[in-house]
């Protein structure tokens, strides 16, 4: 303990007088009623302060479930579309490898037409013996001819030849195609199977967080509606106490003749004594009703953009997040490590300074002197 009974000399014994005197006017002050002051609650302080921290806390968890959920999609979206893309890739090369091989020019309608060598290919005055245009008068057939029958059974032959040669070719050709075709698909398939899959764990995964965070949220806002529909009711109660009180003095049942006068200015009409408005009024309203509905489309285009500035600033603010995150891991990592060393060194400091209190300061014993001198004054 404290060396007490060491001799005080005539400067300290003013300074211990000052000192009496200025307690005795203090305690005069904290004991008198009138003027002491009360302090807060601070438990109570304390317990807001925690569910402020825990409603944040909750809603930094929700909000973080909504962004993997949206980054999710996100994923969904881009392969979906790039699923889109390739088919239509492929849709458009089999498109094209069809029309370069089964819709030639020469295959159109009006190949006749376009065609320049059709004067080489236009037919001589008579085909064959059974050629239409060689009537009677034409004299270019007679009773008994057949001129091209040897030729047109070899023509015949050698044109139904190459038209089975040009089907076998065909078919192979769309085989080879098919096959080619069926091919990629399937490894494309595979592919997307196997990203479907990884995207699905990762969707699990993110949707039972969400149902956390949901569920946790739920439970908030079930207190919170509690609260909110005890508060309502209590209004509604005084709502219903002062619309009674209205009702009972307003001008309607005491019927005052005062009552059909508008209060508002000469603008202003009683319903029940309007005959409707002019043609100038209408269109007025029109014209504010026309002037409304483009404000309402600048303000929901002003919106969307500020939607759309808002969405990219979250994700460039997410990654500049999760950047000062692992930055501030790393610096709370060595500002462990320092506090550590400072508390071995002040660990040390206070046990060589308790051996110094016990062995040098603290060697008089405590009297009851000593303990009745608390819990006298006002501090």
């Amino acid at each position: 303990m404290y060396k007490l009974d060491i001799p005080l000399n005539l400067r300290e014994k003013a300074a211990v007088e000052r000192r009496r005197r200025a307690e005795e006017e203090r305690q005069g002050r904290v004991f008198n009623a009138k003027y002491r002051q009360i302090g807060i609650d601070k438990e109570a302080l304390d317990e807001q302060v925690q569910e402020r921290n825990w409603l944040e806390e909750l809603e930094r968890k929700r909000a973080n479930a909504f962004a993997q959920d949206a980054i999710r999609n996100d994923t969904i979206a881009q392969l979906l579309q790039q699923r889109q893309e390739n088919d239509e890739r492929d849709y458009n090369r089999s498109l094209n490898e069809y029309r370069a091989i089964h819709q030639q020019p020469s295959a159109q309608r009006e190949w006749d037409l376009n065609d320049p060598d059709y004067l080489k290919k236009d037919k001589p005055a008579r085909v064959s013996d059974d050629d239409p245009r060689c009537g009677p008068a034409s004299l270019q057939k007679f009773q008994g001819e057949d001129l091209n029958a040897r030729a047109r059974a070899k023509y015949q032959m050698e044109q139904l030849r190459e038209w089975s040669r040009m089907q076998q070719e065909d078919q192979r050709r769309a085989q080879q195609q098919q096959q080619t075709a069926d091919r990629l698909y399937d490894a494309k398939q595979s592919e997307l199977d196997q990203r479907a899959l990884e995207l699905q764990r990762a969707e699990e995964e993110c949707q039972h967080a969400i149902n956390q965070t949901v569920r946790n949220y739920n439970d908030a806002l079930f207190r919170e509606t509690q609260e909110r529909r005890a508060w309502k009711k209590r209004r509604e109660d005084y709502d219903n106490y002062a619309e009674m009180a209205n009702m009972i003095s307003c001008d309607l049942l005491t019927e005052n003749p005062d009552q059909a006068i508008s209060q508002f200015g000469p603008h202003r009409v009683v319903p029940d004594r309007w005959k409707g408005m002019n043609e100038d009024q209408l269109r007025q309203i029109r014209e504010e009703q026309q002037r409304q509905i483009e404000e309402k489309k600048r303000r929901d285009e002003e919106e969307q953009q500020r939607d759309d500035e808002w969405d990219r600033r979250r994700h460039a603010e997410a990654k500049a997040g999760m950047v000062a995150e692992k930055q501030m891991e790393r610096e709370q990592h060595l500002y462990d490590r320092d506090v550590y060393n400072d508390n071995q060194r002040l660990a040390r400091e206070q046990r060589n300074l308790k051996e110094y209190l016990d062995r040098v300061v603290y060697t008089n014993q405590p009297t009851a002197a000593y303990h009745a001198q608390f819990n006298t004054t006002s501090r």
